[in-house]
């Protein structure tokens, strides 16, 4: 972009001169004009990610005024002021640390956004946010942990692929924080499987590959040895899938280390027989027979027969 190329030419060649032009640019932050708000606030999230505002100390008063922004009336202003606090993470990786708390909060802030039409705000707030967990401190991350996951929850069916990618990789990212509340977690991943799982048929390749990332993050935490080869195992980015195949010895192993959630794993899959995408609905009565198939028998008891004819 204009603004990339800018801050870029100018972090190598007109460091002594930023301090100055930050300086008289702040007021713009707060001018009537969207288009002069939208400007600067890109000029700044770009800057960011340069580690020449920290060597010329203005990190941290760039790093207020795009807090400053996360109440502005306009959507774009908001959604690029988190963007130049997730660029901390490239420009000043080292100060993540110290702020984490500030960042996650502004982080949690964005998905939470009330005025989001086309979930911009969101969408941000979850790119930047799997790039600051590399550097905070995990004592930070692990209050918002539980909120962080039931809130992108919803996005992994979301009808804009972005938003499937990115709130997925984010559950990915998120997973690597889940010891301290593994049981906590564990729920949370196992409400997220059944959809991770089917999304592996997604007609969109990058949603693909998040699934594929989300679930070898999942497997070392979900206690079966089995599944997490499996997931390591099949799910690397440069190998083909064979999914039905995959999904029935996925099945075997969940039935063989929870078989009590069969109906759970069942009822979540009765939800995408009415899914828009034609290889999700397939994969969903597969699923389903693969449990079946793979339980035993006084377990195949407590199945609802009429709620799997009926398909609701």
């Amino acid at each position: 972009t204009c603004a990339a190329s800018v801050c870029s030419a100018m972090a190598r060649h007109a460091g002594p001169r930023l301090p100055l032009i930050v300086k008289n640019l702040i007021p713009m932050l707060n001018s009537v004009f969207d288009s002069q708000r939208i400007t600067t606030t890109a000029f700044f999230a770009e800057l960011l990610n340069s580690n020449v505002v920290n060597d010329l100390i203005l990190l941290e008063t760039m790093m207020d005024n795009m807090m400053g922004r996360q109440k502005d009336t306009c959507t774009l202003v908001r959604m690029l002021a988190l963007r130049g606090l997730g660029n901390i993470a490239s420009g000043s990786p080292e100060k993540v640390r110290k702020h984490g708390a500030k960042l996650l909060a502004s982080m949690v802030n964005g998905m939470d956004d009330k005025d989001d039409p086309h979930n911009l705000v969101a969408l941000e707030a979850m790119s930047s946010l799997s790039k600051l967990l590399d550097h905070v401190e995990e004592r930070d991350i692990q209050s918002m942990l539980l909120h962080i996951a039931i809130r992108i929850r919803p996005f992994f069916d979301s009808e804009q692929p972005d938003l499937r990618q990115s709130s997925i990789v984010l559950f990915g990212n998120l997973t690597k924080f889940s010891e301290g509340n593994c049981e906590v977690f564990f729920e949370q991943i196992l409400n997220g499987l059944v959809t991770l799982l089917l999304h592996l048929q997604d007609p969109k390749p990058e949603v693909v590959k998040a699934c594929k990332f989300a679930l070898r993050m999942c497997g070392p935490n979900m206690g079966c040895e089995g599944l997490c080869d499996m997931f390591l195992n099949h799910l690397r980015e440069d190998r083909s899938l064979h999914y039905g195949e995959f999904m029935n010895n996925v099945c075997k192993h969940l039935m063989q280390s929870y078989p009590e959630m069969l109906n759970r794993l069942i009822s979540t899959n009765l939800f995408y027989f009415k899914s828009n995408w034609v290889d999700i609905r397939a994969a969903a009565p597969m699923f389903i027979g693969f449990l079946v198939l793979h339980v035993d028998e006084d377990q195949c008891q407590q199945v609802d027969l009429d709620q799997l004819i009926s398909g609701e």
